[in-house]
């Protein structure tokens, strides 16, 4: 639903979904690996030609931090604008990332807006960052609902029909996933 909003909003011509190869701070439990989060996304994002699968976190080596991320796309993709997608929530920490002021050369800062977090808590830690003008707020409807939940519903044996794409839904149903 972000990536769709965010471009409308923010008149994108294409949005990658770029999976986690190895995340640098924390673990999911139980961790599907990289290439299944890449089978995840690619099956969400079948039906939908302005989304598309990025597998450049999962074919390097490390970990994945979005500064170099953004430069590998830069470097693969000259001449484009990036906006890097993200939940208030996340952008509230944006300081502590790995090299956040890197990342705000590279690309505009898309932030939605999520339940719990205030968006002047985001600004203002961006406008810390001197990084205030590469900074867009993309207004959509809050959906109380997280990967986390999703992820804890599933254990739990409840299936989040009409919460994620039926594609995906089957492969984590086959795969025996989060359970």
């Amino acid at each position: 639903m972000l990536a769709r909003e965010a471009a409308f909003q923010l008149g994108l011509e294409r949005v990658l979904l770029v999976p986690v190869g190895q995340a640098p701070h924390r673990r999911i439990e139980p961790e599907p690996g990289p290439e299944v989060r890449l089978e995840l996304v690619r099956a969400a994002v079948a039906d939908d030609p302005l989304l598309e699968a990025c597998e450049i976190e999962v074919r390097r080596e490390g970990p994945s931090y979005t500064y170099r991320t953004l430069e590998l796309l830069r470097e693969q993709r000259p001449g484009s604008e990036l906006t890097f997608l993200m939940g208030a929530d996340a952008a509230a920490s944006f300081g502590s990332w790995r090299r956040p002021e890197r990342v705000l050369e590279l690309a505009r800062i898309g932030v939605a807006a999520r339940p719990g977090t205030r968006l002047e808590a985001v600004e203002a830690e961006f406008e810390r960052l001197r990084g205030r003008d590469r900074l867009d707020v993309v207004r959509m409807p809050e959906l109380g609902i997280s990967s986390t939940a999703l992820r804890e519903r599933v254990r739990e044996g409840w299936m989040p029909r009409y919460l994620v794409p039926d594609r995906v839904l089957e492969i984590i149903e086959r795969r025996g996933l989060y359970a």
